[in-house]
């Protein structure tokens, strides 16, 4: 068995997205494939039992056997949280060992990173541990955020030595892509860091469905629910003259537009355009014009209590946690590690490893 650790030093690099498209590739070549998420912080219920929401989705993405105790061994919620401060972490991290010792018959165990290298300390399940017990390599996965992401893939070369595999640069915008690869990655090349992949930033990875976004605002859909598994890959604020709204509109595609219950005129305006659905904050419906437009049109209208800035913090509080989930998602994950992951560089590193 060789373990592989996802890894970041910070949240929503997409480490979820890497882990599945590796596994799906690796699967296609004929290895025998685990996956385990040590170190849950979203907790989502199963029957009586809670687990992590990302371990819940890769078992159903990859189609794994493995029991959910084994996939998910331990998630923060108020009950762990307490026993945690109590001090009683011998049978947690026990627990989790254990998870892996059941995997043994698997020719590679991909295993999810939390937040940063650091988070579960005090445990003593945080990743540099972690990767050392169970003897595990490390691929880190950053953004791009300027040139000041290489300190992150650079400082964690430094600090996991030989147990480093390589690094993934990810979310990279189009327009710096070409200065990435030829600039960024020698760079971090001379400095000992294996690149095993550049990564656009990818509209459909980093989209979310109209239901998704309804279930973090907890709104209520006024027409057209059989079109919220349609994908956002952009949000507008309706608060400019309709004359504005219109051309401004235009150049977003797929987006929500975000606005107050009674700009009817903003309503009718973004529906003319690229509109995946509408929201009406302030808790209040829309007139049964815009309702008959959204229905032909096939836009979901979605009321929500909340005010307009509130309603936007929510927005982009939830869906760090939710853009990977979706058949579509995996799929394009698979299909961009097939198309800028370097399997030859990997498999070479492992096996120096």
């Amino acid at each position: 068995m060789r373990s592989i650790f996802i890894g970041s030093n910070k949240g929503y690099t997409g480490k979820t997205f890497f882990a599945i498209g590796l596994a799906l590739k690796l699967m296609e070549e004929g290895y025998k494939v685990g996956y385990i998420k040590p170190f849950g912080k979203t907790p989502a219920k199963r029957g009586h039992e809670v687990f992590d929401a990302d371990a819940l989705f890769v078992k159903e993405a990859l189609s794994l056997s493995d029991p959910m105790d084994v996939i998910s061994p331990f998630v923060l919620n108020y009950e762990t949280q307490n026993v945690v401060l109590e001090g009683d972490t011998k049978d947690i991290k026990k627990k989790i060992l254990n998870a892996f010792e059941s995997q043994r018959d698997k020719d590679f165990v991909i295993i999810g990173g939390a937040g940063d290298l650091f988070e579960g300390s005090t445990l003593g399940i945080d990743a540099l541990r972690l990767i050392e017990e169970i003897d595990a390599g490390a691929i880190i996965i950053e953004f791009w955020s300027g040139d000041v992401f290489m300190d992150t893939i650079i400082g964690a070369r430094r600090l996991l030595g030989k147990r480093f595999i390589g690094g993934i640069i990810n979310k990279v915008p189009l327009n710096i892509l070409s200065y990435v690869k030829e600039t960024s990655m020698p760079f971090l090349q001379k400095r000992g860091v294996t690149v095993l992949g550049v990564f656009q930033k990818d509209n459909l990875l980093e989209s979310i469905s109209v239901n998704q976004i309804n279930e973090i605002l907890n709104g209520h859909v006024l027409c057209c629910d059989d079109k919220l598994d349609e994908l956002v890959e952009n949000f507008s604020i309706g608060a400019m003259e309709v004359d504005s709204a219109i051309s401004y509109f235009r150049r977003i595609p797929n987006k929500a537009v975000i606005t107050g219950a009674c700009r009817f005129d903003i309503h009718l305006a973004a529906m003319e355009t690229s509109t995946k659905c509408i929201i009406l904050t302030g808790g209040l419906g829309t007139n049964d014009v815009v309702i008959g437009q959204a229905q032909s049109k096939g836009i979901p209208i979605i009321s929500v209590t909340e005010d307009t800035f509130t309603a936007i913090n929510k927005i982009e509080a939830g869906t760090g946690k939710t853009r990977i989930r979706g058949k579509r998602k995996t799929d394009r994950a698979k299909e961009l590690i097939d198309i800028e992951f370097n399997m030859d560089e990997f498999l070479k590193s492992v096996n120096r490893n």
